[in-house]
């Protein structure tokens, strides 16, 4: 039979598959549905193009214009000579093809002559054959190299195409930077110039983090970014130009209508400009606002951005019945508004890697799309799911309102990057539940990629970006073949599935974290498994509450009541997973730390299949995690040698700042001053195991002594705060109140002349002393001099003299007054081992270890090398915490040893 007869029967068997399933699709779903499943090898075909778009717009950025240029144009060239051989090969391979079609088909129509038969054909027939076999190879090579001329063409192909790809990113980020460097704007900056502007918001005020420089706390800042449309300098003409800019207000008593500004809406205001902080950003300048009363609104906000703050602000209003955490998470689990979430609770989600739940991602409008189409595999068959078929919606229907969807969510949670990139992803998986097939994701990936750094190429250099692309690559790729494989080993298939897009997000985006942050959560993985359970339900409540909001803010209560029910847990989740001893590692920061870290996991996963074999070695390997984020204090005084056994004090390393404690009993420590960070004293809190605190002696209200303050409070069980009896300066002391009065923790002053006892351990308080109005009143009137000092005794008699941050003149006084220390075993230096010192002091004391807190590399200079030699040459051994860490004091007398954990 010819093959052209053949084609009808193949045409015709195949026919009644087709029929069967028209007619009884219903019966059929399931099987389309593992149908659609069983697909080929990943289809990478577009990654080459995407990762060139992509590096060619990230390097470019930052390139002049007639850089990007020549970037654009050495890719071009290059790309249209690939491209022209490619169109000479494909033509040769058609010729040298229909050759060889033609030789192969001539044979097949002539076949074997039918009225040769018998003995006289027999001899022609051995000739016909032999000529038949040498035609047959004539025509197999034309078809190799017809193949091989196909194959060159479609190397060259893919290679011009990616060329392509990087001038057009090259080209568009070059347009994109030369925008950002036009007009005045970026030259005033340079001269730091004051300037009128009128701006135009592009983005929702957000708060800066309380910060500590030196001993007072940087003050909080909003900031906003905005477009220049109109400026002009005071001795200038007025210029129309379109320069992005982020402002920086400090509010003070107009804090609240700044905040309440929305995108679109614009202002008239005046400040000076200045540089950005980094070459190559998305901002030209940096603007201060002056004296930032009341906000000079000169146009509203559009319609659009009105209805969505109006969703938005009724969300925050359905939540502030609900407690602290439920009360600042849910709109940021909803909508991406993290302006109530605390800096404890925001530290406690990066330790567990969970910020991924505070900004908007994809996953948010995954869980949208899901209800409107159901469960992926489904979509395109009878047995639909979700909420689209109870409607009566069609395919096409469905489609249409996903897509609004879409860009309802893009409006509502503002069309910024990291939303864009949201919207895109959940674009992806909208194709997902369309077609159930996941060989078709990796390319929509990769076109999404090129369509959003086209679009935006900012995005190249956005870390956000980088771990949202990796994140949803390992979910497409990684996850499927890890949860396999638990599945093969008896892992049931829900579990299995959530632990391993757990594990494969947490092993791509480790490294890139590790650039950021220079550590690795030990808890991640375990804590975004226990997460994931009540981020849905808290998502669809959040939605349903800001859907309903504007008209039943009685119904959205409800809802925002409920979903914080699943809101807590997320919080109970961070916290109590940011509270293990070992929930962070540190680890080599930059991305040669990156590397070996990703070098690591690569090698831990192509070991795993043969570690799976021994179960022990998993076993053990189990236990030495666990071991490595409880970190018991036996066990870690063993491998540590810190706290040594039986140590009275320890002077932690809290950066430039200063932080102590008293051993006074089991799992109790008096603590003198908590640092500028509540992490660091939290966590050598932790290594002390010091859970319960009778005092806390504050000695005064510098920020490098009390902000602190927060992470002695956090899970500790603390009795009262006492504080020196002035409060200077005022906005620290103000902080202080605050917090405890948050914490419900009394507040005392401390007296000149007191005296307490906790345990083993006694102090005495020697200043400062009362002013002429009595005890409630200073007798000094500057905040390092009226710093609380105590001389303590504790457990075996080693007896200490902390000084706080006590200056030359106060530390005089101090020698003449009838609480003189005298000698002691230990000296705490005063003000960070700083220049400032009284001779006559060190010579009093005498003491024989001398202990500085400092922070590595402050610019400050302290401690000076003039009060390090002074101290060594009164016979005092020197020890301080930028270059040996934290130091822990047992013994005394003879005894008498300071450990460090340098």
């Amino acid at each position: 039979m010819s093959s052209r007869e053949a084609r009808p029967d193949c045409r015709d068997d195949s026919r009644p598959d087709f029929q069967d399933v028209d007619r009884d699709s219903t019966g059929s779903a399931a099987a389309a549905g593992e149908g659609s499943r069983r697909e080929g090898p990943t289809d990478l075909r577009l990654v080459p193009p995407a990762l060139a778009v992509w590096a060619a717009a990230a390097a470019t950025l930052g390139l002049s214009g007639r850089w990007a240029v020549v970037v654009a144009v050495a890719c071009s060239l290059p790309a249209l000579v690939l491209l022209a051989a490619a169109g000479r090969a494909t033509r040769r391979g058609r010729v040298i093809g229909g050759a060889w079609a033609g030789s192969t088909g001539g044979d097949s129509r002539e076949g074997r002559p039918s009225g040769e038969s018998g003995a006289g054909s027999t001899d022609a027939g051995l000739r016909a054959g032999s000529a038949d076999r040498g035609s047959r190879a004539g025509s197999a090579d034309r078809g190799v190299r017809a193949g091989s001329a196909v194959g060159r063409a479609r190397v060259l192909a893919a290679g011009g195409a990616v060329l392509l790809c990087a001038a057009a990113g090259a080209a568009v980020a070059g347009l994109h930077g030369a925008d950002v460097r036009r007009g005045p704007v970026p030259a005033l900056a340079r001269e730091y110039a004051r300037i009128e502007a009128e701006v135009r918001v592009t983005s929702d005020p957000r708060t800066t983090r309380p910060a500590v420089r030196g001993n007072h706390s940087a003050p909080v800042l909003l900031l906003i970014d905005a477009e220049v449309m109109e400026v002009r300098t005071p001795d200038g003409p007025t210029t129309r130009v379109r320069t992005p800019v982020l402002l920086m207000v400090a509010a003070g008593d107009h804090r609240a209508d700044w905040q309440q500004l929305l995108p679109s809406t614009r202002l008239r205001l005046a400040g000076r400009l200045s540089p950005p902080a980094h070459a190559g950003e998305r901002l030209a300048a940096v603007l201060r606002v002056d004296d930032a009363g009341e906000p000079r609104i000169t146009g509203p906000p559009t319609g659009i951005q009105r209805a969505a703050g109006d969703l938005r602000a009724g969300l925050r209003e359905a939540t502030d019945g609900l407690d602290a955490d439920a009360r600042a998470l849910l709109p940021g689990l909803v909508v991406g508004d993290t302006s109530r979430i605390p800096p404890e609770l925001h530290d406690a989600f990066k330790a567990t890697d969970l910020t991924h739940l505070l900004s908007v991602s994809g996953a948010n409008l995954s869980i949208l799309l899901f209800l409107l189409v159901g469960p992926p595999g489904s979509a395109s068959s009878a047995e639909r799911r979700g909420l689209a078929p109870l409607l009566g919606l069609s395919l096409r229907g469905t489609a249409v309102i996903g897509g609004v969807l879409t860009l309802a969510f893009i409006v509502v949670c503002r069309p910024e990057p990291s939303v864009l990139r949201a919207a895109a992803c959940g674009l992806i998986t909208l194709l997902a539940i369309g077609t159930g097939r996941r060989r078709s994701l990796i390319p929509a990936l990769a076109a999404a990629v090129v369509l959003l750094v086209l679009y935006d190429p900012w995005l190249a250099r956005s870390y956000g970006f980088l771990l949202s692309v990796l994140a949803t690559g390992a979910l497409l790729t990684l996850a499927p073949r890890w949860s396999a494989a638990l599945r093969a080993r008896r892992v049931p298939g829900r579990l299995a599935e959530i632990l391993a897009a757990a594990a494969a997000a947490q092993a791509v985006c480790a490294p890139v974290v590790v650039v950021l942050a220079s550590r690795v959560s030990l808890v991640a993985v375990p804590c975004n498994l226990l997460a994931e359970f009540a981020v849905a339900p808290a998502t669809v409540l959040g939605f349903a509450a800001l859907a309903v909001a504007p008209v039943a803010p009685a119904v959205a209560e409800v809802l925002a009541w409920v979903a914080s029910w699943p809101v807590g847990w997320i919080a109970t989740v961070a916290r109590t997973g940011a509270g293990l001893p070992g929930a962070e590692a540190q680890w080599p920061g930059g991305w040669s730390g990156a590397a070996l870290l990703a070098g690591l996991t690569v090698l831990a996963v192509l070991l795993a299949p043969r570690l799976a074999r021994h179960p022990w070695i998993c076993g053990a390997a189990g236990l030495l995690l666990v071991l490595a984020v409880l970190r018991p204090v036996p066990l870690t005084r063993i491998m540590t040698g810190w706290p040594p056994p039986g140590w009275s004090f320890a002077l932690c390393d809290v950066g430039q700042g200063d932080a102590m404690v008293l051993a006074a009993g089991e799992g109790t420590g008096v603590v003198v001053d908590a640092g500028p960070d509540p992490g660091a004293v939290d966590r050598c809190l932790r290594d002390l195991a010091v859970t319960r605190v009778p005092l806390v002696v504050l000695t005064h209200f510098h920020a490098d002594h009390v902000r602190g303050l927060p992470g002695v409070l956090r899970g500790r069980a603390v009795g009262a705060i006492q504080t020196t009896s002035l409060e200077e300066p005022p906005e620290q002391a103000a902080f202080v109140r605050r917090t405890a009065a948050a914490a419900r923790v009394p507040t005392v002053r401390a007296e000149a002349g007191e005296r307490r006892r906790s345990g083993p351990v006694e102090w005495r308080v020697l200043w400062p002393r009362p002013g002429p109005g009595g005890a409630g009143e200073a007798a000094v009137r500057e905040a390092n001099d009226s710093s609380v000092t105590l001389r303590v005794r504790a457990a075996g008699g080693l007896t200490l003299l902390l000084l706080g941050d006590l200056e030359p003149p106060a530390q005089r006084e101090l020698l003449r007054g009838p609480e003189a220390p005298g000698p002691v075993d230990v000296l705490k230096v005063a003000h960070h081992g700083s220049a400032f010192q009284d001779p006559g002091l060190l010579h009093s004391v005498r003491p024989r270890l001398a202990l500085i807190s400092c922070g590595a590399d402050n610019p400050y200079g302290h401690p000076s090398p003039r009060t390090v030699a002074a101290l060594g040459a009164a016979g005092a051994r020197v020890l301080r915490t930028d270059t040996d860490g934290p130091i822990a004091v047992a013994g005394a007398g003879k005894e008498l040893r300071a450990v460090s954990r340098s």
